[in-house]
């Protein structure tokens, strides 16, 4: 998926939409959940606070049950942890620079859902 370069809406924080959006991501679903009660406006925030919520919610509970599976689990979380900080950086980046970057199958849910906000 290409990520799509777009002009955010003002944010109703008072931050500069870019960095709003990265702030999503800084603390996993913990920044996505604040933000998506605090912004009121912005369609690009709401858009990086769902997509950060559902994402890390996700690998949270994938590492959950991943835990109790004895040997293989715990090898597949050692391969997950690196690939989950790639992404969590990237995300960061991508929300930074502006762009609406859509991950497969949760980027379309998260659009979705953060319209209804």
């Amino acid at each position: 998926m290409q990520p799509v370069q777009v002009n955010p809406d003002p944010s109703s924080t008072g931050l500069d939409p870019k960095v709003a959006g990265l702030l999503c991501y800084l603390l996993g679903f913990i920044t996505g959940i604040i933000f998506l009660v605090l912004e009121k406006q912005s369609r690009f925030v709401k858009f990086h606070a769902m997509q950060s919520t559902i994402v890390f919610v996700a690998i949270v509970a994938i590492n959950l049950v991943l835990g109790w599976i004895p040997v293989i689990g715990w090898l597949i979380s050692i391969i997950l942890a690196p690939i989950s900080f790639i992404l969590w950086i990237a995300l960061m980046l991508m929300a930074l620079q502006g762009k609406m970057f859509k991950l497969p199958y949760i980027g379309d849910i998260s659009e979705e859902q953060a319209n209804k906000f």
